[in-house]
């Protein structure tokens, strides 16, 4: 029986930041990509970049060194075309190795709930708050 590799996608960066009351500055985002990296993540999500400052900041530069950079974003939005979707440059801009692209496909989210873009992207994730920190990575 050959051995198949499992390969490793982490998420924390982006669903992590969903939870109530976690809102990672760059410099936090930068300390745990470099923990799962050294960890050894074949694949490390980093967020959204163009849906927040921190994000677009955060996808300025690769921030791994051997795990997969992945941008996470959404396909274009209804009656936009591509080259002129927000969502979908900034997601090629971004500087990743991959982008992990979500596809609305429940009618609800597609006839019912188009203004839930546009609301995500007013809101500026930049507001002054406290925000938990990290402590230093340790060194081994």
């Amino acid at each position: 029986m050959a051995r198949e590799r499992i390969h490793l996608f982490d998420t924390t960066l982006r669903d992590g930041q969903q939870t109530p009351g976690i809102d990672f500055s760059v410099e936090d985002k930068i300390a745990i990509a470099t923990m799962l990296d050294d960890f050894g993540m074949d694949y490390v999500e980093g967020g959204y970049p163009g849906a927040n400052p921190t994000d677009t900041e955060f996808f300025s530069r690769k921030r791994t060194k051997n795990a997969r950079f992945v941008a996470f974003g959404m396909t274009k939005r209804a009656g936009v075309s591509t080259s002129n979707d927000p969502g979908l440059t900034s997601l090629l801009q971004a500087e990743s190795d991959a982008i992990c692209l979500v596809a609305k496909s429940w009618d609800y989210h597609v006839q019912r709930r188009p203004w839930l873009y546009q609301r995500r992207k007013s809101q500026n994730r930049s507001s002054p708050r406290s925000r938990p920190s990290l402590p230093p990575a340790r060194k081994r």
